[in-house]
């Protein structure tokens, strides 16, 4: 295609293909475009302006600086497996997408770490050193999918992270791209602890609002002796809350400790894993311990003593791996099993203490009954991250609004708590307003202002994470000019 047609549609098109290797690194007509209108969180969308694929650091770096230069308002998108709507282009913003960059660069056993491009997708990580005897441990749901660079933008979790933690405490390293194009490198060696501010902390989970990781030095773990996994099943939920609790207090930190109610169970047995849970219980624990083999027999034991207390009505030992993996399966598609028993469903993502699980389900219970919408409920038990899936029909006038209702709803009973309303979904644009069911407008101004030290001229992902300052809180910030002013 010659310039002049690429002009005649937009002259910034033509400047950015320049930049990425001309137009096969680019998507800039409707048709294409569409793919990117929205991530995981499907109820808002919006165009692109374009899509852009470098593959590497210094044509992330030109691309960068071209759009602030111009002031094109621009993002960085992975796989687009985020529930938030964090890749959401809510500015007609240029879209840089990382998946061209998805290289394992370096594995380096000895100090127990790996270097990968943004691109790599998580589970691809574990499988490249698992033979090895080393794995990574954060595991979302979505980890044949999302990406490493999309899981440090949103501080990803996953079923693991009761024992092993969250992306920020398996990350060592970053290089990135700052909003004018500048490259920048955190703890290059992979040792994080310099003196100073925790830059890792600040960058991992702040949703691509301060700049673009474009290379990450992660902590890859030794795998474990030995792991057994154990199926429960309650009667009433209030008894499968309480087991989680009692065995945390038993001094026991199982890997993972994973609770689906009535209604995900319905899902997840109508979808491709089923794996025979009775229709009619209430509730199923999955718990995994895992570490050196000696011990773990005894610590097995403890957690069905602790059900057999709870009231369980069946508990099992996973016979073998194949098991063990169906059971996993069953509960890590969880969230799009909901499609077999719902048109459309609306993923949530509160933190609550373990002690306010009985209290909060209830609440939760409640709010369905409210909206005369289903909720169902997968969550990670052992630490108190819930996630109630609402569902609904966006086909029935006012559905849409209703869920989006309760969803808020739910997050609320969360805070209310003494919780917080994302564990590791990201606030995007979905929860923007939420935020201020747990920050004042001070503690907002705080955070945005850190922002702007970074992002000053808001081309980076505007409109994400932060909702707009209040009119109180704007006549506030005029009062204290004035008063400097005098």
């Amino acid at each position: 295609m010659g310039r002049n047609n690429w002009e005649s549609r937009d002259p910034h098109i033509f400047n950015l293909a320049k930049l990425v290797s001309g137009p096969n690194s680019i998507l800039y007509k409707h048709e294409d475009l569409v793919a990117y209108d929205c991530d995981g969180f499907t109820i808002e969308r919006h165009l692109p302006r374009a899509v852009v694929f470098p593959k590497n650091t210094e044509e992330v770096s030109m691309i960068v600086q071209y759009c602030s230069e111009n002031e094109l308002p621009f993002l960085a998108r992975g796989a687009g497996t985020g529930l938030s709507g964090g890749a959401v282009p809510l500015n007609r913003e240029v879209i840089i997408s990382m998946v061209r960059m998805k290289r394992l660069l370096e594995v380096d056993l000895e100090n127990r770490r790996a270097v990968v491009e943004p691109g790599f997708v998580n589970l691809k990580l574990t499988n490249s050193v698992s033979e090895r005897g080393y794995y990574y441990a954060p595991d979302p749901s979505s980890q044949y999918a999302c990406t490493i660079g999309g899981n440090v933008a949103e501080n990803a979790g996953g079923a693991h992270c009761l024992k092993y933690g969250v992306t920020t405490n398996h990350i060592l390293g970053l290089e990135v791209v700052l909003p004018n194009g500048d490259v920048i490198e955190i703890a290059p060696n992979g040792i994080p602890d310099f003196p100073g501010y925790d830059l890792l902390g600040l960058l991992t989970g702040s949703e691509g609002t301060l700049g673009i990781v474009t290379k990450i030095t992660v902590r890859i773990l030794k795998s474990p002796q030995a792991r057994q996994t154990v199926l429960a099943y309650f009667d009433r939920v209030q008894d499968g809350s309480q087991a989680v609790s009692d065995i945390i207090s038993s001094g026991i930190v199982p890997a993972a400790l994973e609770m689906m109610d009535k209604v995900a169970i319905e899902g997840v047995e109508a979808a491709a894993f089923p794996v025979g849970h009775p229709k009619d219980i209430a509730a199923v624990l999955l718990i995994e311990v895992d570490g050196i083999a000696a011990g773990i027999d005894e610590q097995i034991q403890m957690i069905l003593d602790v059900c057999k207390k709870s009231h369980v009505r069946e508990v099992k030992v996973a016979k073998d791996e194949a098991e063990r993996a169906r059971w996993w399966a069953n509960r890590k598609t969880g969230f799009g099993a909901m499609g077999a028993i719902s048109p459309d469903y609306l993923v949530q993502d509160g933190v609550i203490p373990r002690s306010k699980l009985p209290e909060v389900l209830e609440r939760i219970h409640q709010i369905s009954e409210e909206s005369g919408l289903r909720i169902a409920n997968i969550f990670h038990a052992g630490d108190g991250n819930l996630h109630p899936l609402v569902l609904f029909d966006s086909r029935v006038p006012g559905e849409t609004e209703k869920a989006i209702q309760a969803g808020s709803a739910c997050l609320k009973a969360c805070a209310d708590a003494g919780g917080s309303i994302t564990g590791e979904h990201g606030v995007g644009i979905e929860k923007m307003e939420e935020m201020r069911f747990v920050f004042t407008d001070d503690e907002i101004k705080a955070q945005t202002d850190i922002r702007d030290v970074f992002n000053p001229e808001r081309l980076l992902n505007a409109g994400k994470l932060f909702p707009t300052p209040s009119r109180c809180s704007e006549m506030k910030q005029e009062l204290k000019k004035a008063e400097t002013a005098r």
